[in-house]
């Protein structure tokens, strides 16, 4: 389950990724370019696009963002069983949220 929010969270991230590097022309920098991705994706850009997901769907991303860390930098018997059974609960319902915010923002691009 640890490895599946991993990759849950890196699919996500390569998507904001791609939209900050081809829309936004700009992909934040530093030790903290991934949380500032996030925060970057919440924020309308004026005159160039909406804001790309939710502050709701920001912060479930960044908890993931914060789990796949542990997930790579300790061992696997080291994870807490409660904060993964916690992610992993809220992941059904996030993952259809960042799906549906996904759609209306390629509606949006399709515009």
């Amino acid at each position: 389950m640890a490895l599946n929010l991993h990759g849950l969270y890196s699919g996500f991230e390569r998507i904001l990724t791609h939209i900050a590097e081809t829309i936004d022309g700009e992909l934040p920098h530093g030790e903290d370019w991934h949380r500032l991705l996030l925060r970057q994706m919440q924020s309308e850009v004026p005159g160039i696009r909406p804001a790309v997901i939710s502050v709701e769907s920001g912060e479930f991303l960044d908890d993931l963002r914060k789990f796949r860390h542990v997930v790579r930098n300790v061992y696997t018997h080291h994870l807490d069983p409660v904060r993964l059974g916690q992610l992993v609960e809220r992941s059904s319902k996030s993952f259809v949220q960042l799906h549906a915010e996904l759609a209306a923002f390629a509606t949006f691009l399709g515009q």
